[in-house]
């Protein structure tokens, strides 16, 4: 279905093809004091805070609760970990003394103190703390490369590489422990033994298809290293082969671009603290594959303690708050990233972003209208601000901004297919079909296989009895591209349904269900469908279900009128009493914190190397496993970890991504080459 003005902010927006980590710990802390006069009150009212994700009020309750018990280690353990969260270290550290010999927590505690003994340079101290009498293998990576760092802290670099040469763990250590080895040869002055083993690391393309940020973030360590030698072609080639990983990224750009211009090149880790932040940024981007957002965000802000400036880190953590829907502490955290980070603009594009979604739209559209007067090729700018004024319904400026980034447009490829998908839906809700159409058909030529815009166009032509059979075939082909999605399945049979095809209606409405059974729309499409087959107490059964979803009025209104008086006769008509509804138009929202910007240049990040046209065979359904990467399915299905970019084209709810993908999530994969 095309629903109307829906999630505006919600889907357009991967203006930076960031990777999505963390919570931020930015909330502005309570100061209303708590009048909470029970342990038992205190307690519950902490946990229930918690799991409001309003750390600063679980907090309070906490300490209140510790008031009346105060050698309650459980408690200590709960303020501690919440204090940490939110981004109070400091604060912590009282707990983390506390409970540093508590086997439970110890992990937690332990890992505080010797974090803090790091940033103070107590090497030896950290090294003490980090030792653990119960560990599990991620504990035991994290101590393990944090010791590393502390030796060469304290000035033994040469017992430091040989302390993780000799870390064993499972197979999955070994980007991460060469990547670390790389980086304290570099910091200690040992070039050589730098180059070798960073070379080691960028080899390791399998390993990276795994932990594909931390891969990314070792080659952009390289070619750093190598372009401040001098070794310029080396640097650039090693920047050549992680755009063919992952095409876009904004730190390698950057750099590339510093690099062709001579400029001064800093390591990516300078030091100590530097070093020891990288490996918990490192492992909490790996881990961020789907749920687990606490125990990910925890390992942020200890990274973020040990570099308060890290724009990796920042952008992660506000790109959960996007996530929670905490759009104020988001715009906190990009307003933190520093003026000078090559990510700076994907933050304040997203900031902008954030605004929109707090309804503050007169400060969103100013905001983006200034980053788009800085650079007015920039087709990220246009889409957001575009999206803004689509989310306030303000399609007419919508389709002006659209119109001035097609000017600008001076050869369009597939990357650009969104602005064009956009343009034409602003056209579509103005009512003006004649300049509708053809943006639609030309997003289509640029992204033949781009399932929204088959949805978007084809039920556009069955809504208006024109082209059926052609609007028909762009809507299953889409159904067959994403089979999971609801809404598009709900296109197709609604389609049927407007055609009087009901039994073809019924079978897709109930899939489209089963797909998004709390939607009311699709509960109310497949009441009248149960209707029209003589189906009237289970037709009643959904109407009545979409009334109790609490949905938008006018679609109240009409599933009232139904459960009272029930479908009107058909008398020949082929259209359906009902309200169509529109297809989603994908909106702008905040972004995946910009760890793996595309070269795209809109929002839905689309990679701009082969096109889907030149994908052949039959596409086929694959759920991720565990532990799976976009590289790692494409080199075990399609033989070659290389076509990843065509398992990317063919699943646009990536966004451009390939750390997108989580455990459980189906893809289209194209088939093998005829």
């Amino acid at each position: 279905m095309r629903r109307k003005n829906v999630g505006w902010l919600a889907g357009v927006s991967a203006l930076a093809g960031l990777m999505v980590v963390g919570q931020p710990a930015l909330a502005k802390q309570s100061e209303e004091p708590v009048q909470i006069n029970s342990f038992s009150g205190a307690y519950l009212a902490a946990r229930v805070a918690e799991v409001d994700n309003d750390l600063d009020s679980a907090i309070a309750y906490y300490k209140r609760a510790l008031a009346f018990d105060t050698e309650n280690q459980q408690l200590q353990q709960s303020l501690m970990l919440a204090l940490i969260s939110q981004g109070r270290f400091d604060e912590s550290l009282p707990y983390a003394e506390k409970l540093k010999s508590v086997p439970d927590i110890e992990r937690f505690s332990r890992l505080a103190l010797a974090v803090d003994a790091i940033r103070k340079k107590e090497y030896r101290s950290a090294e003490t703390f980090l030792k653990l009498a119960q560990e599990s293998d991620l504990d035991k990576l994290i101590s393990g490369v944090m010791t590393a760092w502390a030796k060469a802290g304290a000035g033994d670099a040469k017992d430091a590489l040989a302390y993780l040469e000799k870390l064993q763990g499972p197979e999955w250590f070994t980007l991460f422990t060469t990547y670390h080895r790389a980086l304290i040869a570099e910091a200690a002055g040992n070039a050589k033994e730098a180059d070798k083993i960073y070379s080691e690391t960028i080899d390791n393309v399998a390993a990276g298809g795994a932990a594909p940020e931390t891969w990314l973030r070792a080659a952009e360590a390289y070619a750093g290293f190598l372009a401040g030698r001098g070794e310029k072609d080396k640097a650039l080639a090693v920047l050549d082969k992680a755009d063919e990983f992952a095409t876009g990224r904004l730190p390698l750009m950057a750099l590339r671009e510093k690099i062709n211009k001579g400029d001064k090149i800093t390591p990516l880790v300078a030091g100590p603290a530097d070093g020891a932040s990288e490996i918990l940024l490192d492992l909490a981007s790996a881990l961020n594959r789907g749920g687990g957002e606490p125990f990910v965000r925890l390992y942020l802000q200890y990274a973020l303690a040990l570099k308060h400036d890290s724009d990796a880190v920042l952008l992660q953590l506000a790109a959960v708050a996007e996530q929670q829907e905490n759009a104020e502490e988001a715009i906190e955290l990009y307003r933190r990233v520093p003026a000078d980070s090559s990510l700076k603009r994907a933050a304040e594009l997203q900031l902008g972003l954030n605004l929109a979604d707090l309804k503050r739209h007169d400060e969103a559209i100013t905001h983006l209208k200034a980053l788009l007067d800085e650079s007015p090729d920039d087709m990220r700018a246009y889409l957001a601000l575009g999206g803004v004024y689509s989310s306030k319904e303000d399609y007419r400026s919508a389709a002006d901004i659209y119109d001035k980034a097609v000017e600008r447009l001076k050869a369009p490829d597939a990357s650009n297919w969104n602005i064009y998908y956009q343009r034409g839906i602003a056209y579509e809700r103005l009512k003006e079909w004649p300049k509708a159409e053809p943006n639609f058909r030309e997003a289509l030529k640029l992204m033949p296989n781009q399932p929204q815009v088959l949805n978007y166009l084809g039920y556009s032509w069955v809504d208006m009895n024109m082209n059926l059979d052609e609007g028909l075939d762009m809507i299953r082909k889409a159904v067959d591209l994403r089979p999971s999605d609801g809404y598009i399945v709900d296109s197709l049979g609604w389609a049927y349904y407007r055609l009087n095809r009901f039994d073809e209606a019924v079978t897709e409405l109930e899939r489209a269900v089963s797909l998004k059974p709390d939607d009311p729309v699709l509960n109310d499409h497949l009441g009248d469908a149960y209707w029209r087959v003589g189906r009237k107490l289970e037709a009643t059964f959904q109407w009545s279900h979409a009334r109790d979803m609490k949905p938008e009025p006018d679609v109240l209104a009409t599933v009232q009128k139904k459960l009272a008086e029930g479908l009107p006769p058909l008398e020949g008509k082929t259209a359906a009493e009902a309200p169509a509804v529109k297809p989603a138009a994908p909106a702008i929202a905040p972004a995946p914190a910009p760890e793996a910007e595309k070269k795209s240049d809109t929002p839905a990040a689309t990679p701009q190397s082969s096109p889907v046209e030149k994908i052949s065979a039959t596409p086929a359904a694959y759920k991720v496993q565990r532990g799976q990467s976009l590289w790692s399915i494409a080199n075990e299905v399609l033989g070659n970890g290389g076509r990843y970019q065509e398992i990317l084209n063919l699943n646009p709810q990536l966004q451009g991504d390939p750390g997108r993908i989580v455990p459980g999530q189906e893809l289209i994969l194209p088939g093998q080459p005829n």
